[in-house]
């Protein structure tokens, strides 16, 4: 039997039998803790990066809440969004630009080889909401406890979606927790969904997709429009796949996630595409970029 299904069940039981007392900061301990297990269960050499990042964002976003300087507010949120950018940078694109540079000067500069941290995307757009939300002052008293909570969350982490601050922490309560039966059917539901568009439509469309890119020379023109299409459902049901996944597991901790995709491919246009797509991701770049760089234009 794989000891990886069991993970779920038995960090479920743990928390639910610490949640039914008097011990629900024991059980969100229990809960960071497991969410760390399963980061590193892939590399554990990049949990110590999560970490860093975590108490760093962290810092940044305590000192941010109390300085009244708008000057030295903004000198932190440039440090704190230039380091993730750069960490989120450095991981993705080194050796690609590297690549490049060779190809263009000729030059023989080593490659780093470096095998992209899981998540890095995710809980770098997260913390890079929060340390602006602290800018604005938007942001309440929270402990490291449960800040590490919102950022590491094991159902979320690896694929999202992306959740606010104010979405993940106030559930963090005590009437939030114990045994919730609506929570856990609806879960399981959810969580079953997901694994239906995963592992029967998104795998098998992944083999006629693969079968027509990879392993045909040359391609009908029925042939053409069964390869395209299948990647097109395949790209999506294995990210909506994963996202209900991951919304079913956390309404098993009683933690409501936001929806991440609206039936995309029944858009009308490209704009109500992205509306449905990967929705958490278009509000954060229409609230931490979008809207920000146009109030930016309308100063000047």
């Amino acid at each position: 039997m794989n000891l990886s299904l069991l993970f779920l069940p038995v960090v479920w039981a743990v928390y639910m039998l610490l949640s039914r007392g008097a011990f629900l900061q024991l059980g969100v301990y229990w809960l960071v803790f497991s969410s760390l297990f399963f980061y590193s269960w892939w590399n554990p050499v990049y949990l110590l990066l999560i970490i860093i990042s975590m108490v760093v964002n962290y810092s940044l976003g305590w000192m941010l809440g109390r300085t009244s300087s708008r000057s030295a507010g903004k000198l932190l949120l440039t440090l704190g969004v230039a380091l993730n950018l750069a960490a989120l940078g450095y991981f993705k694109y080194y050796d690609f630009f590297i690549t490049n540079i060779n190809f263009l000067f000729e030059s023989q500069f080593p490659l780093m080889h470096l095998a992209l941290p899981l998540a890095i995307s995710f809980f770098t757009f997260q913390q890079i909401a929060y340390i602006v939300d602290a800018y604005r002052k938007e942001t309440t008293e929270y402990s490291f406890l449960k800040y590490a909570l919102f950022v590491s969350f094991f159902p979320q982490l690896i694929a999202g979606p992306i959740v606010h601050h104010k979405e993940m922490m106030v559930q963090v309560s005590n009437e939030n927790r114990g045994l919730n039966f609506e929570n856990i059917a609806k879960g399981l539901f959810v969580f079953g969904v997901g694994l239906f568009k995963k592992v029967v439509l998104a795998d098998h469309f992944a083999v006629w997709a693969s079968a027509g890119f990879d392993q045909t020379v040359e391609l009908s023109f029925l042939e053409a429009w069964i390869t395209l299409l299948s990647y097109t459902l395949q790209l999506y049901f294995d990210f909506s796949g994963y996202t209900d996944m991951a919304i079913g597991a956390a309404l098993l901790f009683n933690i409501k996630l936001p929806l991440n995709f609206n039936s995309p491919y029944k858009a009308i246009n490209i704009q109500d595409f992205w509306k449905r797509w990967h929705m958490t991701l278009t509000r954060f770049l229409t609230q931490y970029l979008y809207i920000p760089l146009g109030e930016t234009e309308t100063e000047q």
